[in-house]
C-alpha cells in the first residue's frame, strides 16, 4: 500500500509582543495551555474565526481553546506560517 502524505503542520513564529508574553510565563500549567492551542492551530490555521478588519493587511484570526481558557490572535502567510501576535488567558 503506497505511503499517504498528509498535510504537514504550519510553521509557528512569534510577533515582538507575543514573544515579550512568553517570557513572562512561568508556570506550567500555562505553558501547557500554550502548547496545546499552538498544536491545534499549526495543524489546522483556519481553525480560528477570522476578526472582522482592515483588508489591507493580514487577516487576523482568532482562537480560543475553551478547555485550557486560552486565547490566541495570529495570521497565516502564503507559506503557511502562523505568526502568533497575542497569548491572552481567558
Amino acid at each position: 500500500m503506497p505511503p499517504q502524505h498528509t498535510r504537514r503542520r504550519a510553521r509557528i513564529a512569534f510577533s515582538d509582543s507575543a514573544a515579550k508574553q512568553l517570557e513572562n510565563i512561568t508556570s506550567e500549567a500555562e505553558i501547557h495551555a500554550l502548547d496545546r492551542a499552538l498544536v491545534v492551530v499549526s495543524v489546522d490555521p483556519e481553525v480560528g474565526e477570522p476578526i472582522p478588519g482592515d483588508t489591507a493587511g493580514p487577516q487576523l484570526r482568532e482562537y480560543t481553546d475553551e478547555v485550557e481558557r486560552v486565547r490566541l490572535l495570529y495570521w497565516v502567510t502564503a507559506l503557511r506560517t502562523v505568526v502568533v501576535v497575542a497569548y491572552l488567558e481567558v
